[in-house]
């Protein structure tokens, strides 16, 4: 289950009986004005239970540091802390067609959430949500080049905590939020020499809440590098929200 790319997955699962773990660090800047800056880890172990089906569990942690930010029902007050839990998840993975051994790879993917805080404002926020994928993979050229293709649905239950001494008339609502987001994402990867990868992905976002209908879309897209040995590997992936 070798990611070549930071945000798209392909449909490989491990086999059975075998363990990997992973340790993924995104560092994320820059919101057009004032100074943000966060990052969030995930630490996951993954075990093959068949040789079609993995299964994993992670846990998360978050910083940031945002001034000079004050964006109605979004970012609501300055905020600062370092690395604290933030999250867990639990997921599931089945193939149904191998890349390697059928003319195209499938696979279905089911994760389970639950934050506590906020990844944008950093505040308390209880997020309960189930995403569901479906993952394609190609390999090309002998595994030379490798196409990946992802469609995801995610469903979500919010619950932001009261917040005391917001600007007069902030919008920042503490009822419970349902939100159902969608995204569409592809990548290629190429095998410049051995263990070497250079490849781009793209990926669009959009999310629907029940109040507003469509709360917001994006596009974003970058390149990633990979390297690959016989025991471990490792991802580096640039993500620009274009």
């Amino acid at each position: 289950d070798e990611n070549l790319f930071g945000y798209v997955k392909g449909a490989e699962t491990l086999p059975q009986g075998s363990w990997e773990f992973y340790q993924w660090i995104t560092s994320r800047d820059d919101k057009a004005q004032g100074d943000y800056h966060a990052i969030n880890t995930s630490t996951e172990l993954e075990y093959g239970v068949t040789d079609r089906f993995s299964a994993s569990g992670s846990v998360k942690l978050q910083s940031i540091d945002s001034h000079g930010l004050i964006i109605d029902g979004y970012l609501p007050i300055d905020e600062n802390y370092g690395l604290r839990p933030s999250g867990v998840e639990a997921a599931m993975k089945y193939n149904f067609l191998s890349p390697a051994k059928d003319a195209i790879g499938l696979a279905g993917y089911l994760s389970f959430n639950y934050d506590w805080l906020d990844p944008h404002s950093g505040q308390d926020k209880d997020t309960y949500s189930v995403e569901m994928e479906l993952l394609l993979q190609k390999y090309l050229m002998d595994g030379q080049l490798i196409v990946v293709g992802n469609a995801a649905m995610e469903t979500t239950f919010a619950d932001r905590a009261e917040l005391d001494n917001l600007p007069p008339g902030f919008d920042w609502p503490t009822d419970p939020e349902m939100e159902i987001e969608s995204n569409f994402g592809g990548g290629a990867s190429y095998r410049v020499v051995n263990n070497w990868y250079v490849g781009a992905e793209a990926l669009y976002e959009t999310e629907f809440e029940k109040e507003v209908g469509q709360e917001r879309w994006s596009v974003l897209a970058g390149p990633s590098i990979h390297y690959g040995s016989k025991t471990w590997w490792a991802t580096l992936t640039w993500f620009e929200q274009l």
